[in-house]
């Protein structure tokens, strides 16, 4: 969880990074990064849509990892709201992607799934610690 949560991390710092600077990262052959990067969804009040991403995924690796070397069970309940507030602006942006851009962006939907494979590890860890 720790790991998935430094990882989506380091992807929406990275697109935020990127978009403020005007460039597009690498897509590799899917090669619709440029298509949904560029789109008028990919900022909301002038701002990155990642930047938020960015910022729940760091909140998300600080309770990871609260719970990951401190044993404290509210980081990891940290970790577990942090994710589940993320699924439906991950599910409206793929939504997106999917239905209205008509592109998929490989950095995206990379960082989607860190996301909910990191809300999912959450999920299995908070039912299987005991209070």
């Amino acid at each position: 969880m720790t790991i998935l949560a430094a990882a989506a991390t380091a992807i929406a710092a990275s697109l935020v990074i990127q978009h403020l600077s005007g460039t597009i990262p690498p897509c590799g052959p899917v090669r619709g990064c440029e298509t949904v990067l560029t789109s008028p969804y990919a900022q909301f009040a002038g701002i990155p849509v990642a930047l938020p991403g960015a910022l729940v995924s760091f909140v998300t690796l600080a309770g990871a990892a609260t719970w990951w070397l401190r044993g404290d069970r509210r980081g990891l309940l940290v970790a577990y709201i942090a994710g589940l507030a993320s699924l439906l602006p991950l599910a409206y942006l793929t939504y997106l992607e999917l239905f209205v851009i008509h592109a998929l962006c490989a950095w995206c939907v990379t960082y989607a799934a860190t996301v909910v494979g990191g809300w999912l590890a959450a999920v299995v860890a908070y039912r299987s610690t005991p209070a």
